[in-house]
């Protein structure tokens, strides 16, 4: 199978671009890889990236972030430097502990308003976007009933200003 030589396009029709993110490791294995790359649009300030997917291992990066990239010519890709704002939206990751439960979390998260990306080869997990709109602290509380029974553990990459205010107001 030939790969296109083509550059996928956004549903704004932006031409997209993958960003290298670099990770540390946060225990003996995890995260499970060393480079997570995510898609990204140029914006029209130079050598910023408006994110575009949602991050599997990368901490404090959410769908539609603006980040600041460099190019690493070694590399000869596109490198994340630094953030530069966030948009609202906010990434958790899920964990399934129990086989059976994938169906019903992922109603419930479609319910909420949240979209989700799943990779082979890490069948138990979703990386879940959480839009502006949406109450996060509602969907916390039932997350974390489903970590008390055991079903689940969800771990919060990059919650935004707006969803953080919701916890504090839920308190």
């Amino acid at each position: 199978m030939s790969e296109s030589s083509e550059r996928p396009v956004s549903a704004s029709g932006a031409k997209l671009f993958k960003v290298a993110f670099d990770l540390e490791a946060e225990h003996a294995d995890w995260p499970p890889v060393s480079v997570e790359r995510l898609w990204g649009e140029k914006t029209d300030v130079r050598s910023e990236i408006k994110v575009v997917n949602t991050p599997f291992f990368v901490r404090g990066i959410a769908y539609g972030d603006l980040i600041r990239v460099r190019p690493d010519h070694e590399r000869r890709e596109l490198v994340f430097e630094s953030f530069t704002l966030e948009s609202g939206h906010s990434t958790i990751r899920v964990v399934f502990l129990r086989s059976g439960l994938r169906e019903s979390v992922e109603r419930r998260l479609r319910d909420a308003g949240c979209s989700w990306e799943t990779a082979g080869g890490f069948e138990n997990l979703l990386a879940v976007d959480i839009a502006p709109t949406i109450n996060y602290g509602e969907l916390r509380q039932w997350l974390a009933e489903r970590v008390d029974s055991g079903d689940l553990e969800f771990q919060e990459s990059a919650i935004s200003a707006i969803h953080r205010s919701q916890l504090n107001s839920t308190s």
